[in-house]
Formats: C-alpha cells, structure tokens, sequence
C-alpha cells in the first residue's frame, strides 16, 4: 500500500496529450521557437509502389552463382549496318532520323556504332520510320506495307 499516489488526479473523459504530427515547416519551427522538444522522423518506405515490392529473384539468384561480372548485349554490328544503309537510302540524316523516332541523335550513333544497349521500343520506332526489319531472324529486309483488305 505504500506504492499508492494519493496525489495524482484521474479525470474522467479527457484525453492524455499524445504527441503532434505535423507536415508543415511553419509549425515544426513554430515548436522550436517555443522550446518544445520536437523529434523529426522519415518514413523509410513512404511513396512505394506496395503492389510492385517484388524484384527478379531468379535473375538474381542466378548473379550471385556466377563469379564473373557480364557487361550487358549490345546491338549486333548487323543491325548497326541495316541501320545506316536504310538511312542512306532514305536520304536522311541521323539528326533527321532521331527526331522522327523523338529521340536524341546520340542515341541513333550509338545504334549505328553497335554501342547501345538493345531497346525494343527505339528498334520498333526505327523500324518504323526507315521500313527495314532490324530484329528477327531476317534484319535488314524491307517490310511489306500493310495491305487493306475491301
């Protein structure tokens, strides 16, 4: 019985103080100008995409059992050279070429160099514009204009 504090005050129906969280600048420096002790903490995970947590754990699992570092494929020099002779024949230059396909001109020298990592989007796109087949079996062969049927 002699733990009991015949002091303290228990009111019925009031809340206890619980600590403010605020988003604003102008409140957190309003605290400090106060002197209220004032704690700021970032969320570790705020923004994420909580659908899409998830990586490649074949890809990789399969990296950590290979010892060597593997740079990544670049464009065969085939592509580079099917690249170049539709432009050529089109009369267009790379400047031309890469604002049709709304891209930078270095990434069209970097095509054409056999520099750049393969991206299927820009190869659709340059397929496209120039009317030659650049992945597949048969790169450099002409596509065949749809045919419409009546």
């Amino acid at each position: 019985m002699t733990d009991v504090d015949w002091d303290a005050k228990t009111v019925i129906g009031s809340k206890r103080s619980v600590a403010k969280v605020t988003r604003r600048d102008s409140d957190l420096n309003a605290a400090r100008r106060t002197g209220a002790v004032v704690g700021t903490d970032k969320k570790v995970t705020a923004g994420g995409n909580k659908a899409h947590q998830g990586t490649d754990h074949q890809r990789i699992a399969k990296l950590d059992r290979e010892n060597e570092v593997a740079p990544p494929a670049k464009i065969a020099p085939s592509v580079g050279r099917a690249i170049q002779d539709a432009r050529m024949e089109l009369k267009l230059s790379q400047k031309d070429v890469a604002q049709k396909i709304n891209e930078k001109p270095s990434v069209l020298q970097d095509y054409e160099s056999s520099k750049a990592i393969p991206n299927p989007q820009i190869l659709g796109k340059l397929e496209r514009v120039l009317g030659v087949k650049l992945r597949g079996a048969d790169i450099g062969k002409k596509l065949e204009a749809k045919k419409t049927t009546t």
